[in-house]
């Protein structure tokens, strides 16, 4: 196996055809480019120089091998190169998975500051219920989630990002509600609107029906955020939704909160990555920045 250090010693030494240039160039001593030379040619049984009276020449073989020497050192300064625009966040990339309603109503303003600091950095998203995105996670399919939390699976690492508080909403046709406490059964008599089943949202909402004895069967099942607000709106019934998610709405009102006896408990957004692979400099830069913001 040929020395890596010989081939830059054989480059440079090419482009000064003299020894003494070359050593003087890679500060080490004359003999030492001379022994690095002729252990490469021993090593591939071939001449790569002419030696002359005020230098050296490269052989016909000699120029064959220069040709890939360029470019092989080429590459490898590319290469640095390359790595120190990664460390520099100048370039990269980041794959980012999340729920639709989490990219909209929470992931985007901080993916807007993101690219506005580090334009160079490339974000490429990946939608879908936080149970699909732990799957992606875990395949290597992304870097990162932004998740609903709790997730109870050794395989992650999940730091806590910012808190959720939920509500349930309704249009001016159940306006009167709004002036009232309800208690949980009052709640489950009316007409739901849920998000479709699998989301951990929907299977939180379950939970916490159950939890306090009811089982309940939504009137309508939807499959984004923008679909229940606008079915609440529209006089269907009670959407189950982030507060922070229609919080516009709530301050025109166009939607109205129901009060209730027993309230909603508060839940978790975390950043998510694998405990196998360590975070890259895109996604500590992009996590610093949401923690900020969130702040």
């Amino acid at each position: 196996m040929i020395n890596l250090e010989w081939y830059r010693i054989f480059l440079i030494t090419a482009r000064y055809r003299n020894l003494t240039k070359a050593a003087q160039e890679l500060h080490i001593t004359q003999p030492s480019v001379s022994y690095a030379i002729k252990q490469m040619e021993d090593g591939l049984g071939l001449k790569l120089f002419h030696r002359l009276s005020k230098g050296v020449e490269l052989t016909e073989e000699g120029r064959a091998l220069l040709d890939y020497v360029e470019q092989s050192f080429a590459m490898l300064d590319s290469a640095q190169k390359h790595l120190q625009n990664l460390k520099q966040l100048t370039e990269g990339e980041i794959r980012i998975g999340a729920s639709d309603s989490l990219i909209k109503h929470l992931l985007l303003p901080q993916l807007n500051a993101f690219h506005q600091a580090y334009p160079g950095i490339r974000i490429r998203l990946s939608h879908g219920k936080t149970p699909e995105i732990t799957q992606r996670l875990k395949e290597g399919d992304i870097d990162c989630a932004v998740v609903h939390m709790p997730i109870d699976d050794p395989q992650f690492y999940i730091q806590s990002l910012a808190k959720l508080e939920d509500c349930f909403v309704v249009g001016e046709a159940y306006k009167e509600l709004a002036n009232q406490t309800l208690t949980v059964k009052e709640l489950s008599e009316l007409p739901l609107i849920l998000l479709s089943p699998g989301s951990s949202t929907r299977v939180f909402v379950e939970m916490w029906f159950a939890a306090k004895g009811y089982q309940v069967k939504p009137d309508i099942e939807l499959g984004s955020i923008d679909l229940l607000t606008e079915f609440a709106r529209l006089g269907y019934g009670a959407a189950f939704i982030s507060r922070s998610f229609v919080q516009k709405e709530l301050q025109s009102g166009t939607l109205y909160e129901l009060r209730l006896e027993d309230p909603l408990p508060s839940r978790s957004i975390g950043f998510a990555v694998r405990q196998d692979r360590k975070w890259s400099l895109a996604a500590e830069a992009f996590i610093r920045i949401f923690r900020a913001s969130s702040d």
